[in-house]
């Protein structure tokens, strides 16, 4: 359907016409400033006089606010967020009829006059001197597009009353500052900068969002019929907000015929086209956008890139600046999230765990030598709502990214204390005779990285159901031997394999400093999947550590586009690494993995189940993917075990890390590196690391070994307690 452009010559004033307009608009004004009943007190007479300069005002235009959308590795949007629903568009994207609509009922003279509409100003003026107010605005489209800049850069209540105020005084700001965008630019640059600050209702900002929210296109495809309805919104978007009601949109149905009357009076259509077009239905569709990480398909991950964006000191140096920022939007976020393996993860969880289960399970995926996050998932949906069992918290993540407190990992902090050992020249047959109990000889047995001592000679870390004997790295490490881990621990030193583990990443989820009392090695810090999964990632990629990251660039408002690169330093003598792993893959043959299995590829890994079951885990790797896998209770894991409990269906006597964690993690790794050829880890430095040097078991005592099959953490791994906050123990 033809639409008459909306820049035709009309009928323009001679420079007699505009001279005359011209006085009699400053009379008016005059007249206005002198009558107290109009101008209102004294000092607001003044003030409107002070006003009265009318030449060109500067005018500050910061960006608009517009949406942030985040991207996955594969380029598809996974969520946005934005303070205000808006997309800047060109006017070339912005169809005919909206143009031609928007300057016949709000300027129609638009393309005629200049900063000022001589004319309508005046008549406005005369008809508020009549009416003792301001009973009419005469603005044209470049007073409205200034006092939305105004309005929208007021950050103070009292600045948003001053762009808003009724007075003569706002007005010749406002005359002012549009002298001098219609200097700045053409026409339609002011046209288009109007049509996307000005707000339609709905909560749609510009008229991009507008069109999508009201009818579903873009604002390049809008028709007569629905460019005459934004048109005719803008005039009082707050009462005509269809989303309000029968009665609002009965108003705002005349006002788009209001609109197309005055199209054809105008000439811009014909009469036919505006009758057709107001015939039709309003055709109001309320297409509302996401906004934020609970409309995202994937909550969790979406909370950690937030974080993420509002820590980043390339945002601002303070809390309130990147808020601002992340406020202002127009960014585009690529990440790490790969499709493919977040399914596998969720899949796997849904499976084995139900959202309505008491227990809570989460899991993250990092990928090995870049850190990069690939899944994030848990149990439960993300979401305020009790009944839908609902968390609105990270489960995988530390608080830093939007979680809690995480669950202490239980046994799966023993690989730190295997690797301290190897780091100080043991070999994979080193080994110890470990008791069906350990107690500190004395308080200097262990000593804390400020060199403290903190061991406990008044309690007995036990094995319960473990069997005695010598335990060499290798079958101490399967079977997750308590006493066998707190003699090597002892005899390795405390602060060293803290040390170990913070080189790996490890730190409590809730930030504070790690716990070292001489169950370290039994996994007493509460961490979060994400922490674990980066630091076992390490021992994938032959000591490298990688700072988990979400982020892989960013482009900014400006088209700019700054790469997030991986962090990453060696943490650990490669050869160590391949130790560990081979140590570890034993896990899944002769250890407390076995009645799982494995993966049908090299892996690696450690279960983890803490004290009484208060908490279960999972940590593993292949050289391509790692992860971890976490259950508790999250109304108190302490208080609420895992013991005598139904989990997706399935009672449980008491869970372990080979009961749920691991079976979890195997399915995830199954589905996420289907495809993928199957990498072999490094082999073991046998002259180096194979055998044992003086720490040899007796040949029968070795052949007993070697036939033992899933030991203590099989059973529970709940040998020992645990220290409480004073660094003291959990009753049973």
């Amino acid at each position: 359907m033809a639409v008459m452009p909306s820049s035709h010559p009309g009928t323009r004033l001679s420079s007699v016409t505009r001279l005359a307009a011209a006085a009699a608009a400053a009379g008016v004004v005059a007249a206005a400033l002198a009558l107290p009943a109009v101008g209102g007190s004294g000092a607001a007479v003044v003030a409107a006089t002070e006003a009265l300069n009318l030449r060109p005002a500067a005018l500050t235009e910061p960006p608009l606010p517009e949406k942030t959308t985040v991207y996955d590795a594969a380029g598809n949007a996974i969520a946005q967020f934005y303070a205000q629903d808006r997309k800047v568009v060109p006017l070339a994207r912005i169809s005919e009829p909206m143009r031609t609509a928007i300057v016949a009922i709000e300027d129609d003279r638009f393309y005629q006059h200049g900063a000022i509409d001589l004319e309508g100003t005046a008549r406005a003026l005369v008809k508020n001197l009549t009416t003792g107010g301001i009973s009419q605005g005469g603005s044209s489209i470049t007073q409205q597009y200034v006092k939305q800049v105004l309005l929208n850069s007021a950050d103070t209540e009292q600045e948003k009353n001053a762009a808003l105020e009724g007075s003569y005084a706002r007005k010749l700001r406002e005359l002012r500052h549009a002298m001098y965008v219609e200097r700045k630019y053409s026409k339609d640059q002011i046209l288009e900068k109007y049509l996307n600050i000005a707000y339609f209702g709905a909560g749609a900002n510009g008229v991009e969002a507008a069109a999508r929210r009201f009818f579903g296109v873009p604002a390049a495809r809008l028709d007569l019929a629905q460019a005459a309805t934004l048109a005719g919104a803008v005039q009082d978007p707050n009462r005509t907000d269809p989303n309000l009601g029968a009665k609002a949109r009965k108003l705002l149905l005349q006002r788009r015929n209001v609109v197309l009357d005055r199209m054809a009076e105008l000439g811009r259509i014909t009469r036919a086209q505006a009758d057709t077009a107001k015939a039709g239905k309003l055709g109001y569709r309320g297409i509302r956008q996401p906004n934020g990480c609970q409309e995202s398909r994937y909550p969790y991950f979406c909370e950690y890139v937030r974080h993420e964006l509002l820590a980043d000191r390339a945002f601002g140096k303070t809390r309130r600046q990147r808020e601002q920022a992340f406020g202002l939007g127009g960014l585009k976020v690529r990440t790490t999230l790969d499709p493919k393996a977040q399914r596998a993860a969720e899949s796997a969880i849904k499976k084995h765990v139900f959202a309505s289960d008491r227990a809570l399970a989460a899991e993250a995926l990092v990928e090995p030598g870049t850190g990069k996050i690939k899944a994030m998932a848990a149990s439960r949906p993300y979401g305020g709502s009790a009944r839908d069992h609902e968390i609105s918290y990270n489960a995988a993540a530390d608080m830093a990214h939007g979680g809690l407190i995480g669950f202490q990992p239980g046994s799966t902090f023993k690989t730190f204390t295997l690797i301290t050992a190897l780091k100080q020249g043991m070999k994979i047959d080193d080994g110890i005779t470990a008791g069906a109990g350990y107690t500190a000889p004395g308080p200097s047995a262990f000593k804390n990285c400020a060199g403290g001592n903190v061991g406990d000679p008044s309690w007995t870390v036990t094995n319960d159901e473990g069997s005695p004997g010598f335990k060499t790295l290798a079958t101490g490490t399967w079977g997750s031997v308590n006493t066998f881990f707190m003699e090597l621990q002892e005899r390795v030193g405390l602060c060293p394999t803290v040390e170990t583990a913070e080189s790996l990443g490890v730190k409590r989820a809730d930030g504070a400093e790690l716990r070292e009392f001489e169950t370290f090695t039994l996994g007493i810090n509460e961490s979060d999947p994400v922490t674990v999964a980066g630091a076992y990632a390490a021992i994938a990629a032959r000591g490298t550590y990688c700072e988990p990251m979400a982020i892989t660039a960013i482009t900014g408002r400006d088209g700019r586009t700054t790469p997030y690169r991986p962090r990453c330093e060696r943490a650990l003598d490669p050869e160590i690494a391949d130790a560990t792993a081979h140590i570890l893959s034993g896990v899944f043959t002769q250890g407390t993995m076995s009645g799982v299995g494995g993966i049908g590829r090299p892996a690696a890994g450690k279960t983890g189940t803490t004290d009484g079951y208060a908490s279960a885990w999972f940590a593993g790797f292949t050289p391509d993917l790692a992860g971890a896998v976490s259950i508790g209770d999250p109304r108190g894991a302490q208080r609420h075990k895992l013991t005598g409990v139904t989990i997706g269906g399935r009672y449980f006597g008491s869970v372990q890390g080979a009961s749920l964690p691991g079976p979890i993690w195997k399915d995830t790794m199954i589905a996420a590196l289907r495809g993928t050829p199957a990498t072999a880890f490094t082999p073991l430095n046998t002259s180096r690391f194979g055998g044992c040097e003086q720490n040899c078991a007796p040949e029968k005592q070795e052949r007993d070994d070697l036939q033992v099959g899933p030991a203590d953490d099989q059973y529970g791994d709940a040998f020992g307690d645990e220290p409480d906050e004073d660094g003291g123990f959990f009753d049973r």
